[in-house]
């Protein structure tokens, strides 16, 4: 059969003819299909092939050498096409023109002619060679602004469908756990709240393109064992419930992701890959998602090689397949040897059938059930032929603005910052000192193309422009005299910068000491996927170059740029000044140089805590009162050096007037209003944030728990009301009996700008019936801000 059809496709094709509903045409497609074309449409192909040491994924230099050559595998057709932009670097256009071949390519290897979902990575942007390189998701988390994450979600998505990438792996929806934990920086935050609404902004963004959005990763990975990538998780329903499922509702229930792909990593034995009661019975029955379930990358294949709960490839495929998992990646191992099973009896068709019709249903939603152009091109490639940039001034625009409101001022006790430089004051002698200050680098996440992909061509530099922040610091600073000294590396244990570093410091007027990490893949970084710290000390012998530095005497700016909190109680009360950027992007340099200098007035809060000492831990701030520092019970002062939630600003601003309704029904809802009011010189913008605790109840609860914050710009003296309506659905927990319940009772209110120190308090009454709320229960509550005379 032709794959140029040219009689009507009601008659030799019905299921591309668009007027159809949508799942008529899958019916007309299923029904048209051998077993072997339909399990195709299970798998996935992936062109990289990668020796050890150059890996971007687990296993992938191992499973990656078995896989056939292409048009063996496409023989019966593909669901999914791998990564291929995202993993040879070439220019924008050319990716686009190769995806397109490839499709082209995949459509005449077999006789029904259908195109595969083609995905890429998008964690801090488009993974494509020359794309925006965006603030990493820790950084969207420490912005506390859906609003921006939204528009730099929308113009992802739009890049993706112009490079004709249907689907984008992304976001990460895992509420961290341990910050020892290598993937931190691609999380939000340790906030469920925090990371459900910043994601679900971002996952709008995507699907408003036509993009389908993978919220990663469902669900537990984030709660491995010591922190270490894969590991086991040994973990309770409730906190299950309670602290790491909720983000993924919200994601599923407001954002209307489509696609959602599992953990690695076991729960309590079972393995979430082989998981139905999560992959179906939650997902499905409870949730109502209707998208497909696709696998991290072999994650099906480690159920025989890494779990242990599966004899061979397919029995590996069965069980996933019985599960609830749609969709094998990054290349069918698996689900290709089910064609026997389900021959003989041991795997029912209606299981694979069931999938079939999710994988196709998604493609007719994405346009590549339709009838191919007149010149024979498949449907649902890239929508035209124009130049593409994917490195606009719009989108640099965005990058930027999002990275400045990352940056997060922790400390700053004598005003050394912002360090203005003036007409009337002389020129001062600023040292630049560490390791992050002249490589730009050190600015990119794990998942960015030129940490991800480029260390394979360092003939290409990083791809786009990336300035360092020593290059923004002279830029802001031009006034002054800026000198550089690394003093050592991110890395290593090479002290033989230290004498330099430290007389630069000694001599020089004020010091920005630059600390981190630097991202990179399974060991090839400090920060990122398979990067995981024995402690929270700075990488390295950072820590040393940082007590030397100090001990000069010079009024020392700490800036640490990582991808996760250090413990910085060492030095909280030494340092003039701590400001703290999470892998800002590539125009994170600008961000940063223009907190220090002033310019740019900070307004970033933790989405993390900031430990004190680098073995108090690991946790977070989301736990009950045997969590906290208590008379008598340990030695160890779990107290952090930051609390979540914590940022200070150029201006000041004082809460007031705190009203909160005095009494609700447990099926209603009640008020928590506030005033306020910049009282500093310069205007400034404010994180409200709402914090909710229940005293007694019959599971141990956290202390206090964020349920509602909102973003509020202030002139010099203006005042603002901001009022939160909080369904009482938000003071409901899993309890003894596994159910969710809302309690009549007490319920404490807590209104700042931070979880800990000068905040306002407060309270209310539930009243009524114990009261368990259904699918439908409320997950976020309705804020207003009004302007005060």
């Amino acid at each position: 059969m032709s794959t140029t059809a040219t009689t009507s496709p009601r008659t030799e094709r019905p299921w591309q003819d668009p007027r159809l509903p949508v799942a008529d045409r899958v019916e007309l497609l299923l029904a048209s299909m051998s077993l072997e074309e339909r399990l195709a449409q299970l798998g996935s192909y992936w062109f990289d092939r990668r020796g050890a040491g150059e890996v971007v994924a687990p296993m992938q230099d191992t499973f990656g050498a078995r896989r056939p050559d292409f048009p063996t595998a496409a023989r019966h057709g593909l669901g999914h096409l791998t990564r291929v932009l995202g993993t040879e670097p070439v220019p924008a256009d050319e990716g686009r023109d190769k995806l397109a071949r490839t499709q082209r390519e995949l459509a005449g290897h077999h006789r029904l002619g259908l195109p595969a979902i083609a995905h890429e990575e998008c964690l801090t942007g488009v993974t494509s060679y020359g794309a925006t390189v965006y603030p990493a998701p820790l950084a969207w988390g420490a912005s506390f602004d859906p609003d921006l994450v939204h528009e730099v979600g929308t113009a992802i998505g739009r890049d993706l469908r112009r490079l004709g990438v249907h689907q984008g792996l992304g976001p990460v929806l895992d509420v961290v756990r341990d910050h020892r934990w290598g993937r931190v920086e691609e999380t939000v935050g340790e906030d469920p709240y925090t990371v459900g609404t910043i994601a679900t902004a971002y996952v709008r963004g995507l699907e408003e393109q036509g993009v389908v959005a993978t919220l990663k990763h469902f669900v537990g990975y984030s709660a491995s064992r010591a922190g270490r990538n894969h590991a086991p998780v040994s973990i309770g329903p409730r906190e299950l419930a309670d602290v790491l499922l909720p983000p993924f509702e919200m994601a599923v229930r407001e954002g209307g992701a489509r696609s959602v792909m599992n953990s690695y990593t076991d729960l309590d034995g079972e393995p979430v890959a082989a998981s139905r009661s999560l992959l179906t019975d939650l997902l499905r029955g409870a949730w109502g998602f209707e998208g497909t379930v696709v696998s991290d990358y072999w994650a099906v294949a480690f159920l025989v090689t890494a779990h242990g709960v599966a004899a061979d490839a397919a029995d590996a495929g069965a069980r996933s397949l019985r599960a609830g998992l749609d969709v094998e990646l990054p290349n069918t191992m698996c689900f290709g040897e089910l064609a026997p099973l389900v021959r003989d009896g041991r795997l029912d068709e209606h299981l694979v059938d069931r999938a079939v019709r999710r994988v196709l249903r998604q493609k007719a939603e994405l346009g590549l059930l339709d009838a191919p152009a007149p010149d024979g091109t498949p449907p649902g490639g890239a929508p035209d032929d124009a130049p593409i940039d994917l490195d606009s001034p719009a989108n640099r625009d965005l990058a930027r603005r999002l990275a400045e409101e990352s940056v997060v001022l922790l400390a700053n006790p004598d005003g050394v910052l912002p360090l203005r430089t003036t007409a009337d004051r002389a020129p001062r002698r600023v040292a630049v000192v560490g390791p992050s200050a002249a490589d730009p680098g050190v600015l990119l996440g794990c998942y960015s193309y030129p940490i991800h992909v480029l260390p394979r061509h360092p003939e290409l530099g990083l791809g786009v422009e990336v300035p360092s922040l020593l290059d923004a610091l002279r830029t802001e600073l031009a006034g002054d005299d800026v000198v550089h000294e690394p003093g050592c590396a991110v890395v290593g244990d090479d002290r033989s910068g230290f004498d330099a570093a430290v007389r630069a410091a000694a001599d020089a007027d004020v010091c920005v000491l630059t600390v981190g990490d630097r991202a990179g893949m399974f060991g090839r970084g400090t920060s990122g996927e398979g990067c995981d710290a024995p402690d929270l000390r700075l990488p390295g012998v950072q820590h040393e170059l940082v007590e030397a530095v100090l001990a000069t005497g010079t009024p020392v700016v700490l800036v640490v740029v990582s991808g996760r909190p250090y413990a910085l109680g060492a030095y909280a009360d030494r340092a003039a000044a701590v400001v703290q950027a999470f892998m800002p992007g590539e125009e994170g340099a600008g961000a940063v140089a223009g907190v220090l200098s002033g310019r740019v007035t900070p307004s970033g809060k933790l989405p993390v805590q900031v430990p004190r000492d680098p073995g108090s831990g690991p946790q977070t701030y989301l736990g009950p009162a045997l969590t906290r520092r208590l008379d008598r019970i340990s030695n160890l002062d779990p107290t952090p050096a930051f609390p979540f939630g914590h940022g200070l600003s150029y201006t000041t601003f004082t809460y007031s007037d705190l009203e909160v309704t005095p009494t609700a029904p447990t099926d209603g809802a009640f008020d928590v209003s506030v005033t306020l009011t910049c009282t500093g010189e310069r205007p400034g913008t404010e994180v409200v944030q709402l914090y909710l605790s229940d005293p007694v109840a019959d599971v141990a609860r956290p202390v206090k728990q964020l349920a509602g914050y909102v973003r509020v710009p202030l002139a010099p003296r203006e005042s603002r009301r901001v009022t939160f309506t909080v369904p009482a659905d938000l003071t409901s927990y899993t309890g003894v009996d596994l159910r969710r319940v809302v309690d009549p009772g007490a319920i404490g209110v807590q209104v700042g700008g931070s979880s800990e120190g000068d905040v306002l308090t407060g309270g209310v009454e539930l009243t009524g019936p114990r009261r368990h709320p259904g699918r439908d229960r409320a997950l976020r509550p309705t804020t207003t801000v009004a302007a005060l005379a």
